[in-house]
């Protein structure tokens, strides 16, 4: 009798795994519904907010469900308003209607402290981090000489995250830890979305999890509107690039916390690897040198890496595809002196934002207007033109 079970038994514990596994991929679907249907109900009321302010209805409105961010002349970014949906409709023209939508939602718990804080959290990323790639534009790209690359989309906003987390940390409990880890969630989700859409092209393209944008560039739309049979990456590349900017976002919060508590030349270390891709850190390449050396950062996401399963770093970083933060050429090493002018100017624009959002109250945090939170430029000396 005992033989025979045994003999059922890794059986029944493949079984056992097999539905542990369905479980868990059930959960981490319904929880992305959840996060997906909170970002739609943080959409619609920022497009209600929006609509009453004289800044949106003198802009040019985008009936596209998720719009392309526009800079304007004086640099502030602006996300054009979204279709009111007919819920949001109702509740405005009825009163009748909003009452009752108030007592449902209170049932469902959505009136309680985690659920107002994923609501929240939404319009920080949405409106605070995401949009300073394009609002600092010309700084990260042409001073910084960042490619235009969803990597270097991923660490102007990273960094900004980081300094909006120093802040939401000091929220008195449950709330720092509610919107600590919303606004994470809300970063990653769009994070995978804009992966899957440079790495998974489709035509037309998907919807990002919160707008479009053209800070960076993806090289796997094809011009001619045709997709070509292999353009789609797998799944597991897919899987490896989450992981890939989950020990990014790790190094750079850990370097950026250190910086942030010992001296400003700790954080400006911090600075030159994680933003400026430590330039220079093998050496520079003189016009005498022979053969001259270069190094480049390899980018899986948007590169023409060679078989990206077994990727050979050195010889990736040898070459230059364009993709990668690159070290300067012997005719361009001028721009090495800039160097200490660049960090000084980031290390202050970080330690200035932290000290003026860390006067901003609990409750303006939580509750308050955006415009207190946006952060302000690089170079606040410089003309906006420049």
């Amino acid at each position: 009798m005992l033989r025979r079970q045994l003999r059922h038994l890794p059986r029944a514990i493949h079984q056992t795994n097999t539905a542990r596994s369905r479980l868990l991929n059930t959960a981490q679907n319904s929880q992305k519904k959840i996060y997906a249907s909170q970002a739609q109900s943080a959409k619609s009321s920022a497009a209600v907010a929006s609509s009453s302010s004289p800044s949106a209805s003198s802009s040019k409105t985008s009936t596209s469900k998720n719009p392309t961010i526009q800079v304007g002349e004086d640099g502030s970014p602006h996300i054009p308003e979204r279709p009111k949906s007919w819920l949001t409709h109702k509740v405005e023209t009825s009163p009748a209607v909003r009452y009752w939508f108030m007592k449902i939602t209170a049932l469902l718990g959505y009136h309680s402290p985690k659920q107002r804080a994923g609501l929240r959290t939404f319009l920080l990323y949405e409106r605070i981090c995401a949009v300073t790639p394009d609002a600092e534009r010309n700084f990260w790209q042409n001073e910084c000489d960042l490619p235009p690359t969803f990597q270097s989309w991923f660490i102007i906003t990273n960094l900004h995250f980081w300094m909006l987390t120093v802040r939401l940390r000091a929220l008195p409990e449950p709330h720092g830890r509610f919107y600590v880890q919303f606004l994470l969630d809300h970063f990653f989700l769009d994070i995978e979305d804009r992966i899957r859409a440079i790495l998974q092209p489709s035509i037309p393209p998907r919807d990002p999890y919160t707008f479009f944008t053209s800070f960076y560039i993806n090289p796997n739309i094809p011009k001619d509107g045709k997709l070509k049979r292999g353009s789609r990456a797998p799944e597991r590349l897919v899987t490896r690039q989450m992981k890939i900017f989950k020990e990014q976002w790790m190094g750079m919060g850990m370097w950026f916390d250190y910086g942030l508590v010992t001296n400003d030349m700790e954080l400006a270390s911090a600075v030159w690897r994680n933003l400026l891709g430590a330039r220079g850190s093998q050496g520079i390449a003189y016009p005498d040198s022979n053969p001259p050396k270069f190094r480049r950062g390899v980018n899986l996401v948007g590169g023409a890496v060679e078989n990206p399963e077994k990727i050979d770093l050195e010889k990736e970083q040898s070459r230059d595809d364009g993709s990668g933060v690159h070290d300067y050429p012997p005719d361009e090493i001028d721009k090495y002196v800039r160097y200490p002018e660049l960090m000084l100017d980031i290390v202050i624009y970080m330690r200035r934002e932290i000290a003026r959002l860390e006067k901003i109250s609990d409750e303006e945090i939580m509750e308050g207007g955006l415009e207190a939170l946006t952060f302000g430029r690089i170079r606040p000396h410089v003309p906006k033109s420049q």
